[in-house]
């Protein structure tokens, strides 16, 4: 399989700012405390796979909650898929914002899965030359013919743990993000 990566778009925050508006009127009446965009399509200049990443973070009280508005405005919940505290939700693909391919996740207020999502996104912003090697990395496996997207995923590690480490999060809890991250041997 290849993975698309296109050099960055700026219509991108532009199609956030549309699913965020949805997202909010989604979940009207569920206590939630940000609706961020992570991902490199939050990080202007970089290279990325045209899908937005959308993190609604929530106390761990309000969790159902916000699932559950989620499915009423026709997601799909796929559970946690092995990451804690960090619960994925399908987008509809037949509502009005189908063709803004999107992963949309409910995190946990204070979660390690936010944490990253955040510190990977704010120190890109922040640090052009880990952006564009960040963005080296993930186009040369763009041009390869990769097994799944998990061996993307892989392949991205060691530059993610170099963002991980210049945005100061810990030796440990760097381990549990290379874990979750790591295709599982064969």
């Amino acid at each position: 399989m290849r993975v698309t990566v296109l050099p960055y778009n700026p219509a991108w925050p532009e199609a956030f700012t549309t699913i965020r508006a949805a997202l909010a009127t989604a979940l009207e009446g569920v206590p939630v405390v940000a609706i961020e965009h992570v991902g490199s399509t939050s990080v202007p200049g970089l290279a990325a796979k045209p899908v937005l990443d959308i993190d609604v973070v929530v106390r761990r009280a309000d969790l159902d909650a916000a699932i559950a508005a989620l499915v009423a405005a026709g997601y799909t919940h796929r559970g946690d898929l092995g990451v804690p505290d960090r619960h994925a939700m399908a987008a509809s693909t037949t509502d009005e914002h189908a063709a803004v391919t999107r992963n949309v996740y409910v995190c946990v207020e204070g979660s390690l899965s936010l944490r990253n999502h955040l510190a990977v996104r704010d120190t890109l912003r922040a640090d052009p030359e880990l952006r564009d090697a960040y963005a080296a990395v993930k186009l040369g496996l763009a041009a390869q013919e990769l097994d799944g997207i998990e061996d993307y995923i892989d392949g991205k590690n060691e530059v993610v743990q170099r963002i991980l480490a210049a945005a100061g999060i810990s030796d440990d809890d760097r381990g549990s993000i290379l874990t979750v991250n790591t295709k599982p041997a064969s």
